[in-house]
């Protein structure tokens, strides 16, 4: 299973970086710099063929791809000879006006962006389900004990979180929206309970991840959704659309409260439950291992959001809301890089991304064609976002540090010396590896946690 996942994840990460390469590959064609070569995957070409100066490969490995640039290594090659300058010969990437060149540059950013803008229009115009859990809550002292910020605020086991910050919040999803991005900001809940609403405000705490937390788990009624074969559930004779009533002689409210059962390790499960109005007992053998409880192959029944339906104009307007407000999230989430947080969680590396990638997508795929695309489509467009925002830091070898570069040289109106060109990209290149090293650890660290 772990190889499907990787392959998902290649393959989806491909398909971002790709779009980014055409980016440039598009802006070089129309500003004037000649591309000696443009070529989906890496490796030697399997495939080639030329058109109008332009070498179009397939490589070995058809994942991702590169635009090769006419004379974009020439700074080195003036750098070797000890010239004062670069070149500038016409067509080639040294060549071109510095305006050009930042073109080019910011061109592949964003392309990131529109494709971005343009899979979420798709998926909002088509239209889809997903399956989420209620906006009704369970406070996590109640079960693990702890204080949190729900407990300061007064919040409550069984509250309804209608609205945060003035917007509606329907169900699960739209509150962990607003609670993760927002850790330390005092926000305003409104709440149901007992027939009456509340205002309540409430301060995310800052976890070491980045993410804010209130402590809460969310309810899920204990009605069985899915029970897998052979499994102890099935065995115990458990069938979907039975709703436990009673484990173990306590009352059994919410799936959440199993949590607290299990803590005591029993070896069997005393259920009563109910099938279609028949109160029914049953025995639920557990099995252990190393501390922890084998599945039990009970899947719960969880709510069905089904998206609004958008005219086509409508998606696109709702594609660029939803890519608006990834962003500002990730542009917002670079400051929590300096609040303490523990990195290696925090920052994601290839291995990791490619493997969350496959993860969600390999898991929508368990559930059918169409949730599986959704949760591909979903993943391409946040990673789209990522991959533009990380290339427009204006740091050595990215394409925001070579267009600050280029900046610089249009104010100085002077050519670029090759020895501070080159300068700037060892010290990219030696920042960005040391990026992925410390990124690569936090992977598998995270990798070995599964």
């Amino acid at each position: 299973m772990i190889v499907i996942k990787i392959a998902l994840g290649l393959f989806g990460m491909g398909i971002v970086v790709l779009v980014h390469e055409l980016g440039h590959f598009l802006a070089a064609r129309a500003v004037g710099i000649g591309v000696e070569a443009f070529s989906i995957g890496w490796g030697n070409p399997i495939l080639k063929k030329t058109l109008g100066g332009v070498e179009y490969r397939l490589g070995m490995f058809p994942i991702g791809g590169y635009c090769k640039m006419r004379g974009e290594n020439e700074f080195r090659e003036a750098w070797e000879n000890r010239k004062n300058e670069i070149p500038q010969t016409q067509g080639t990437y040294y060549g071109a006006s510095p305006q050009r060149r930042i073109i080019v540059s910011l061109a592949g950013p964003l392309f990131n962006l529109i494709f971005a803008v343009l899979t979420l229009s798709v998926i909002w115009g088509i239209g889809f389900e997903v399956d989420t859990l209620d906006n009704r809550i369970i406070l996590v002292s109640d079960i693990q004990g702890g204080a949190w910020p729900a407990d300061e605020a007064g919040l409550m086991t069984g509250d309804r979180i209608i609205k945060i910050d003035g917007q509606d919040t329907l169900n699960y999803h739209d509150v962990q929206e607003a609670v993760t991005p927002n850790a330390e900001k005092l926000l305003a809940f409104t709440v149901e309970r007992d027939g009456a609403t509340l205002e309540l405000p409430v301060r995310p705490r800052l976890e070491s991840s980045g993410a804010g937390r209130i402590g809460v788990y969310f309810w899920t009624d204990p009605v069985i959704g899915a029970v897998t074969p052979e499994s102890p559930a099935a065995l115990a004779g458990l069938r979907e659309g039975d709703r436990i009533l009673r484990v173990n002689g306590a009352d059994f409210p919410h799936t959440t409260a199993l949590q607290g059962i299990l803590a005591g390790a029993p070896p069997v499960l005393s259920l009563e439950y109910e099938r279609q109005g028949v109160l029914r007992n049953t025995d639920l053998v557990l099995s252990w291992k190393d501390g922890a409880v084998e599945d039990l192959g009970i899947n719960w029944q969880t709510l069905r959001y089904h998206s609004p339906r958008y005219t086509p104009w409508g998606a696109l307007a709702q594609g660029a809301r939803e890519t608006w407000k990834t962003l500002s999230l990730s542009v917002r989430s670079l400051g929590l890089l300096f609040r303490g947080i523990d990195l290696t969680q925090a920052v994601s590396g290839p291995v990791r991304i490619t493997y969350m990638v496959g993860d969600a997508t390999a898991t929508g795929f368990g559930r059918g064609i169409g949730t599986g695309l959704l949760s591909l489509s979903n993943f391409l467009a946040l990673i789209s976002v990522a991959l533009c925002i990380m290339n427009l830091l204006p740091l050595p070898v990215l394409d925001g540090g070579m267009a600050l570069l280029f900046a610089v040289e249009l104010l100085r109106r002077r050519p670029l010396n090759p020895k501070a060109v080159y300068a700037f990209q060892t010290l990219g290149a030696i920042l960005i590896a040391g990026l992925m090293i410390f990124a690569l650890f936090g992977d598998i660290l995270f990798l070995t946690r599964r």
